[in-house]
């Protein structure tokens, strides 16, 4: 197979290019149809080379139809996210499977069990993604080369058959070539025209910057895709929760366990009843109105220490107060106040005695995030932790469950050990209830006090990504405004057997064209050019029979 097609005007075309680079021949079979300027007969990759696998890959990224299919599979995909919240907008608290069940039935139930939940971060959906910036960039790559590779090298004078078959066509006699020349050059320039001149032959050409346009929106498209996928990569993007009780430290999410947080207070103020907006409301309700709520916070980086097997440092590098809508940031994140929770259980305290007594034995206090398994009492008295549940219910089978870590209503089996029963007694405790499941006991566990502590629910957000897909979208909106206000035309002019032969070529708005053909003729002896499209339309149309017998 030939790898180059030598045009008689001695320029060397790529094998499979469809019209001569330099002087515009049709290389393909003499034809009478108009020619495909689409990509100015250039020879595209993906037309011209299937023998590899690498050229299969690329045929098949490079179609057109391809990338619709994607675009399309990854819209329907997208709308299926969309049908119910994703896991990152339901209740931080809330156990997923049992949102999805309890809220939207049977249904929900299955697009938690499909992984929809999740949707945008599911590999597959990564996939779709990765495959629609793969044909994007293929495609473009495939067309937008030779395209400027042909129009960079196109000559003024052209091909006899490739000013015929231009749509706009037409040829006129002038008794002075010279002076109708001159004044359409004249006219064109007016029109803001970038003319050349060959061999006393024209073209005079404008808005070829909007040909590049499809092209540009594609990088743009490129570049938010690339910023999409970038949220995926560790450090590019945080967007996470974090509850932290008053007095204590946590490690804050998405920094690799570099920087911690201490809610070293949290004030919540309410409206009162002498206030001009809320005061009538809450004094009909009786209802509390929230005016603010903030964290003081400290926060701490970790810092390692230089004695082997000892534990790292914890150093304060800022303080801040949070509110709503005033998010602390620090070293690319940002910490925003968004929930509270006031008075949350975190000790509960037990007292052990003898049934019928009213000392007690001994007391122990039960941490309820980090509970013991085992209390010692003294005296051979002791109190085993057998089940905990912070976020008691009973089960569909009946039987005592969790369904949080959070201690929203904590429940007990323990079992109490003393020198009459060294195996123990089993005593079930919650919140109202003191049940001995296994028979009466000689022992009873009674409740003695609680501790609470306010909860501050602050949102995490790191983005390096913004950027990426603020430069993306901005290069798409460019392309589009350069595809769609502008318009590539190019008129030529060119002196054949006596003859001054017109032909102009657009990729949009032929009328508009033709209308600028007819004022670049003005003050000449040309004759217009013909729209050989139109004319072809109106010679197909049957003529209409007027009263006296003729034909229109």
């Amino acid at each position: 197979m030939s790898k180059e097609i030598k045009c008689e005007c001695g320029h060397v075309n790529p094998f499979g290019t469809e019209i001569c680079e330099s002087c515009g021949k049709p290389l393909e079979a003499e034809k009478s149809e108009l020619l495909n300027m689409r990509y100015e007969g250039v020879a595209r990759r993906s037309q011209t080379y299937n023998r590899t696998i690498i050229d299969k890959i690329w045929n098949f990224f490079s179609s057109v139809k391809v990338g619709i299919w994607i675009i399309v599979i990854t819209l329907v995909a997208s709308s299926i996210g969309t049908i119910f919240p994703q896991e990152m907008y339901i209740p931080p608290r809330v156990n997923p499977a049992r949102f999805y069940a309890e809220e939207y039935g049977v249904l929900g139930q299955l697009y938690y069990q499909l992984g929809f939940h999740d949707l945008y971060g599911s590999w597959w959906y990564m996939l779709l993604i990765a495959a629609l910036g793969v044909s994007l960039t293929i495609a473009s790559l495939d067309r937008v080369v030779p395209l400027y590779r042909a129009l960079k090298t196109q000559r003024v004078t052209r091909h006899e058959n490739f000013l015929k078959r231009q749509r706009i066509f037409g040829t006129s006699k002038v008794s002075n070539d010279d002076a109708a020349i001159a004044k359409v050059k004249e006219n064109l320039e007016k029109r803001k025209y970038n003319v050349s001149e060959e061999n006393g032959n024209l073209v005079g050409e404008k808005g070829r910057f909007s040909r590049w346009g499809p092209y540009v929106n594609h990088i743009g498209i490129i570049i938010f895709l690339i910023g999409c996928m970038l949220r995926y990569f560790p450090g590019m993007y945080v967007d996470d929760f974090v509850w932290i009780r008053e007095g204590e430290i946590e490690v804050i999410p998405g920094t690799n366990q570099e920087y911690y947080l201490k809610n070293e207070k949290f004030i919540v103020e309410l409206y009162d009843e002498d206030d001009e907006v809320f005061g009538e409301a809450i004094r009909n309700s009786g209802a509390t109105v929230v005016k603010t709520y903030q964290t003081n916070a400290v926060l701490y980086k970790r810092e390692e220490t230089d004695t082997i097997g000892a534990d790292a440092e914890l150093v304060e590098v800022d303080r801040h107060e949070i509110l709503v809508n005033q998010p602390f940031k620090f070293d690319g994140y940002a910490l925003y106040q968004v929930d509270y929770k006031l008075h949350e259980l975190n000790v509960m305290s037990f007292n052990m005695l003898r049934k019928g007594a009213e000392e007690p034995i001994g007391g122990f206090s039960v941490n309820l995030f980090d509970p013991q398994a085992e209390y010692d009492l003294g005296d051979g008295y002791k109190v085993k932790v057998r089940h905990y549940f912070p976020d008691y219910f009973l089960n569909d089978q009946g039987q005592p469950t969790s369904q949080s870590r959070i201690p929203n209503n904590p429940a007990f089996i323990f079992e109490m050990v003393s020198p009459e029963h060294p195996d123990g007694e089993v005593s079930f405790l919650a919140i109202g209830q003191n049940l001995e499941p296994f028979g009466e006991n000689d022992y009873q566990l009674r409740f003695d006090g609680v501790e609470t502590k306010n909860v501050t629910a602050l949102t995490v957000r790191k983005d390096y990504t913004l950027g990426i897909l603020i430069v993306g979208g901005l290069i798409f909106m460019i392309g589009l405004i350069q595809g769609s206000y502008w318009v590539h035309r190019r008129i030529w002019v060119q002196r054949i057997n006596g003859e001054i032969w017109i032909a102009g070529h657009t990729n949009k708005n032929w009328n508009s064209l033709k209308d600028e053909v007819d004022r670049m003729i003005e003050g000449t002896e040309l004759s217009s050019p013909v729209d050989q499209v139109a004319l072809k339309k109106d010679e197909k149309q049957p003529k209409e029979e007027v009263q006296d017998g003729s034909f229109k």
